[in-house]
């Protein structure tokens, strides 16, 4: 099985996200309908519980778009869980060192390469432990100094399909004010860092923008994949046009 958000960005420029954080039906589908290449599933900062995540990958699965979860750990528990659900990628937050960049790699690999429990919950999946490695994506979130200063390695391990930026942790951490977790000039030599640190290590760049102008802004940094909203932002924009429309106080 190939790895799904690697062979959707082949030949292009980037990939476009979603975000999910409380159980929908709707959600994803309403993404892949807009044409979003992949959705991201919440299970750090959220509603989501297990059972939560794996019914909507299972609703996911004939849709035409990739499945990532984000977990608060490398704990090899919830990463094989989520995989064995048919999770296409896990972001793992806080990642602060290239050690546990490779402990996140470890725990969606089986033994002897890593500490992966074998048992897929899903049919489709198969059986092939080999197919099964092959097809989880595992990015490393990128949100502190400590994490920064180690980039270059981190982005080195072995298997790491991606580092995936937190700019909000990034800039409280940094000191820099919310409002500006994606303008501010030391962010932005952050980022840098963090991407040209991705790619000539050959992995992808990706990072929570937050918004379609942030994204679209962030894209020109060089970053690859690009979370623009949540269904809740998503929602809220469609409601305010919809009245404002309605109340005459629209374009």
């Amino acid at each position: 099985m190939t790895p799904a958000l690697r062979t959707a960005l082949a030949g292009r420029a980037n990939l476009w996200g979603g975000w999910i954080t409380g159980p929908t039906v709707l959600g994803p589908e309403e993404f892949a309908r807009a044409g979003y290449d992949y959705v991201g599933f919440d299970a750090q900062h959220s509603y989501l519980d297990d059972a939560a995540i794996a019914g909507m990958l299972r609703a996911a699965e004939h849709l035409p778009i990739a499945t990532a979860v984000r977990l608060a750990n490398a704990d090899p528990a919830p990463i094989g869980r989520v995989l064995d659900a048919g999770a296409d990628a896990v972001i793992i937050a806080l990642i602060e060192t290239a050690e546990q960049a490779a402990a996140a790699v470890a725990a969606a690999r089986y033994p002897p390469a890593g500490v992966r429990s074998f048992g897929p919950l899903r049919p489709r999946l198969g059986v092939d432990p080999a197919g099964l490695e092959s097809r989880a994506e595992v990015f490393a979130m990128i949100e502190t100094p400590s994490a920064l200063a180690d980039v270059e390695r981190i982005c080195a391990v072995p298997g790491l399909a991606g580092v995936y930026v937190g700019p909000v942790d990034l800039a409280i951490s940094m000191g820099v004010p919310l409002s500006a977790a994606t303008t501010h000039p030391d962010a932005r030599a952050a980022f840098a860092r963090i991407q040209r640190a991705a790619i000539q290590a050959g992995v992808i760049a990706g990072i929570h923008a937050g918004t379609g102008t942030a994204g679209r802004d962030l894209a020109g940094l060089g970053y690859q994949m690009l979370t623009l909203a949540a269904e809740s932002q998503a929602l809220r924009r469609g409601a305010a046009e919809h009245l404002a429309e309605a109340s005459g106080k629209g374009p």
